[in-house]
């Protein structure tokens, strides 16, 4: 059973009064902060792209009259959780927001080892060593949340897409798990879904012109609001409608041909082997 966009002063006694979302600077993140904002949670905010992440912050800032600090920081550092301690002192973070990924689309022997170790790095250990160091104190007052973000890509292996689809994958079995573990103690996991959604990294992989495959793309705004509007309904969501209908006609495939399927869309996607996507 789904629930409305919580209100304000539950969503706050909730999850505040401070949340941490990864990944912040552009895209999912950015919009997430906005979201997270509107509620009154002050925020502490992590990306590498330093210029883009001190726009957001300032804006928010602005619009919804909340502390916000913003840290710079590349998620891939194996000290990371001790990098932005002393960022977090005096903060009482309710809610963890996992929003990074390095998104690369290109063929599984064309990627370097390094690529694919700060692939698994920001992906996969990020998140896990940040909800590993961050939950304890939720538990300890009863209260809290963490939303790791998956992929409709995370369901099925294709082509191209070999491990930023297996970190996805990661990803939705964590939440699965935490969920489960952290439900009788009063944090809630979301595990979130999207398929195809107009952020900056999409953008970068899509093909143009007449073969470009025609997919249901969501908007940032629309995926947020509800990712949140789940948060402690349900273990996990695929926003929009069209991408639930896919996702249950992709499982109801044989599996090799659900790989198929897959495979020959992502096929067509362009290289993006640069920076992350959120």
């Amino acid at each position: 059973m789904k629930r409305a966009m919580p209100a304000d002063q539950d969503f706050h006694s909730t999850y505040g009064p401070c949340a941490l979302v990864a990944g912040a600077a552009v895209g999912l993140g950015a919009e997430y902060t906005r979201q997270i904002a509107a509620h009154g949670l002050d925020l502490v905010l992590l990306d590498r792209d330093g210029a883009a992440l001190a726009k957001t912050a300032a804006e928010v800032r602005a619009s919804h009259g909340v502390d916000v600090r913003a840290v710079t920081v590349d998620l891939a550092r194996p000290d990371l959780v001790d990098a932005i301690r002393p960022s977090l002192e005096g903060r009482e973070i309710g809610l963890v927001v996992y929003n990074a990924a390095l998104g690369t689309v290109a063929p599984f022997l064309d990627l370097s080892a390094e690529h694919i170790d700060a692939m698994l790095d920001v992906n996969c250990r990020a998140p896990l060593r940040l909800a590993h160091a961050l939950v304890p104190a939720m538990i300890r007052r009863g209260r809290g949340g963490v939303v790791l973000m998956s992929s409709l890509s995370g369901n099925i292996g294709s082509a191209q897409l070999s491990i930023y689809a297996a970190t996805k994958a990661f990803n939705l079995v964590l939440g699965d798990a935490l969920w489960a573990e952290l439900r009788p103690h009063g944090v809630d996991v979301l595990v979130v879904r999207p398929g195809s959604t107009r952020t900056p990294g999409w953008l970068s992989s899509q093909p143009t012109g007449e073969d470009a495959p025609v997919l249901p793309v969501m908007e940032p705004p629309d995926v947020v609001r509800e990712a949140l509007a789940t948060l402690g309904v349900e273990p996990g969501v695929i926003p929009g409608e069209l991408n639930r209908q896919g996702s249950e006609l992709m499982a109801s495939m044989p599996r090799r041909r659900a790989i198929e399927v897959m495979s020959e869309i992502t096929g067509r996607l362009v290289r993006n082997d640069g920076g992350p996507r959120s």
